[in-house]
């Protein structure tokens, strides 16, 4: 009987040790959850507005004042990445103007408010060339937003699409919208905490496009509370799902337009968004040749890949948008 009780009494400390444990490691990792979140809601207040974000470039800055590169990032990135993006870029996008990223607002995608920071922009900067670069599906807002500028009598003179879709038919995976979109139109928004699991989850369904270190990077950027908001993605979602190019056919005036990919996208399906592009805007696309041999993952990667993507930005400027009078000092590149 003493044998059982002392057992008993033994078991009974053990649990009490054991349970004292689990309290404290679960105290602590609900306060690291519970501060992260909140850090989290305080960054992305902050980013409740759109804004266009500068990379400053002296040299750019002396030679072109009133000209800028804008590059419009894509889905599910942030304004970091999008620097990240842009600056892998800065050798040759600065030899034809300043530069800068539009940061989207998380409160959602709005074009109207994009194109009214645009048009705040253009004003206050009084800029007189504007091209738009558009990282993935950054090229669909790029080329709305250049269409509903021409309405306001603001010309941008060149889009360069990377590896954009013109339609949801285009995207590889179209299963992503059907919950995505649905609950969105809803009014259902998914919890970042949720956002995690699935972002995970995704990267590891298209591996074969990224390495795993690319994978793990890439997640540990979408649970970083400088990520977009769940409300900005599910948007943006939404936004890719309604898109239809052929509706700027007539509205884009002499905007050029100019289409690089990679076959090996699994993301976008290259073949489709090529010949849709070209026949959804013929007389604005003047390329769709140019492709990013050689780049991993395949799809819109300038940030990893800058060697690709700087000599086929610095062909498109050649070709298209030779360096303008009145640009500083002329110099052949």
């Amino acid at each position: 009987m003493k044998h059982d009780d002392a057992r008993a009494l033994q078991g009974a400390r053990e649990f009490r040790e054991s349970s004292r444990r689990s309290f404290l490691i679960g105290s602590a990792a609900a306060a690291v959850v519970t501060a992260d979140l909140a850090f989290t809601r305080v960054i992305q207040s902050q980013r409740d507005q759109n804004r266009i974000l500068p990379l400053d470039d002296d040299r750019a800055a002396a030679r072109f004042p009133n000209d800028r590169w804008v590059l419009f990032p894509g889905y599910k990135t942030s304004w970091e990445e999008g620097l990240w993006i842009l600056n892998s870029l800065r050798p040759v996008l600065s030899r034809r103007a300043q530069m800068a990223v539009l940061g989207y607002s998380n409160r959602g995608l709005d074009i109207n408010n994009i194109v009214a920071t645009m048009n705040r922009y253009v004003d206050n900067f009084r800029l007189e060339r504007l091209y738009f670069y558009g990282h993935s599906f950054g090229g669909m807002v790029a080329v709305e937003v250049a269409a509903r500028l021409r309405d306001r009598g603001i010309p941008v003179e060149l889009v360069l699409l990377d590896s954009s879709p013109s339609s949801r038919f285009d995207v590889q995976d179209q299963r992503m919208f059907d919950g995505v979109v649905l609950l969105y139109e809803a009014g259902v928004r998914v919890p970042i905490s949720v956002r995690g699991t699935y972002e995970l989850g995704e990267r590891i369904v298209h591996k074969n496009e990224r390495t795993w270190s690319q994978i793990v990077d890439q997640t540990l950027e979408q649970l970083s509370p400088l990520a977009p908001s769940s409300e900005l993605i599910q948007s943006e979602s939404s936004y890719i799902y309604h898109f239809d190019a052929s509706r700027f056919r007539l509205s884009l005036g002499d905007t050029k337009v100019v289409f690089t990919g990679n076959p090996g996208d699994g993301v976008v399906d290259y073949a489709r968004a090529r010949a849709s592009w070209a026949r959804n805007l013929p007389d604005n696309v003047m390329s769709v040749d140019y492709v990013t041999d050689g780049a991993l993952p395949a799809h819109a990667s300038p940030q990893w890949n800058p060697g690709v993507y700087q000599g086929i930005v610095n062909a498109v400027q050649r070709e298209y948008v030779p360096v303008p009078r009145g640009g500083g000092r002329r110099t052949l590149f």
